[in-house]
């Protein structure tokens, strides 16, 4: 079950920790939208990211895994590797 937090991103109420896939906006648009081939703009993704609910779970999912292909969160991997890396400073 998710939540919305104050800030509008939603949380687990810790009853399955992919709940938040459900809510996720991505879920109703499809995966290759994500995932644009090499040198495509993911701009279009970013947009659908910055209004989903599940935003904050999703990017947390993906640096937990080590996600290393496409927009997650609202994050290019170059972005989430440059947040990797300043987490881990």
């Amino acid at each position: 079950m998710l939540v919305m937090s104050d800030h509008g991103d939603s949380t687990s109420t810790g009853e399955d920790p992919e709940d938040w896939q459900e809510a996720a906006l991505c879920a109703q648009i499809g995966p290759d939208f994500f995932f644009p081939e090499p040198g495509g703009s993911v701009q279009d993704a970013k947009r659908v990211c910055r209004s989903c609910p599940s935003r904050r779970a999703c990017l947390e999912h993906a640096l937990a895994r080590d996600e290393r292909y496409g927009v997650w969160g609202g994050l290019s991997e170059k972005e989430r590797g440059r947040l990797r890396r300043l987490r881990r400073a």
